[in-house]
């Protein structure tokens, strides 16, 4: 059978989200994060030694992330999706396959990486902490968001923008495995502040994605995208 280990308002969402898109029968499992830590439970370790989400099995087989997911899923499950998701490993060879790679590897090897800095240096000023520390923690992360975590975001947020202002879906046309990949960025990314304004190609974009009846399902099963701040 296959499983979906799902932690919370994770990155596990996109694979969520994937399956109700594909319509295969699947098992999922939720898993509530340490309401002190925020950090996965330990429960986890049990299915893959990292203990993260996302993370399925799929009878003997265990997978662990999402790009490596999503392309098995892909690539085991894809042939008898709907014809809405005929394109979801675009041929090799093509632009629209060219373009999918990029956004798969650019979700998590680049665009992740400043928006986890993002928050990181958001929450600090706000933990417990001695009271002559807190003007010296928050002077230290707002020069490290000023100098250097905005400019990186912003950069990334007009580069996606400007690429969606062409594009209906990532990779062209149809919606591709980089849609998925890409979709708790798109979602991390609003959540942080990117506004319609600002970047309305972006925010028209995740208005498609969240219209999607599959994408709702996803919600209504495992909860929210993101954690409140």
């Amino acid at each position: 059978m296959l499983t979906l280990h799902h932690l919370e308002t994770s990155r596990s969402q996109r694979i969520l989200w994937l399956l109700e898109e594909l319509g295969v029968p699947y098992a999922l499992r939720r898993y509530p994060r340490d309401p002190a830590t925020r950090l996965a439970p330990p429960e986890l370790k049990k299915v893959h030694p990292l203990g993260k989400s996302p993370v399925i099995t799929d009878g003997d087989t265990v997978v662990a992330e999402s790009g490596a997911i999503i392309e098995y899923l892909a690539e085991r499950y894809g042939a008898q999706a709907s014809a809405d998701l005929a394109q979801l490993e675009p041929a090799r060879g093509t632009p629209e396959h060219r373009e999918c790679r990029f956004w798969m590897h650019y979700a998590e090897g680049s665009l992740m990486n400043w928006l986890v800095m993002q928050l990181v240096f958001d929450t600090i000023p706000r933990q417990p902490m001695p009271f002559f520390v807190r003007p010296m923690a928050r002077a230290l992360c707002s020069a490290v968001q000023h100098k250097l975590v905005a400019p990186n975001v912003q950069t990334a947020l007009a580069f996606i923008d400007a690429h969606l202002a062409r594009h209906r879906w990532f990779a062209g046309e149809h919606l591709t495995m980089a849609d998925f990949q890409m979709s708790f960025a798109v979602e991390a990314a609003l959540a942080r502040g990117a506004g319609q304004a600002a970047w309305p190609h972006l925010s028209a974009y995740a208005g498609r994605m969240r219209q999607r009846p599959a994408y709702q399902r996803a919600l209504d099963k495992g909860g929210p995208v993101m954690m409140p701040l």
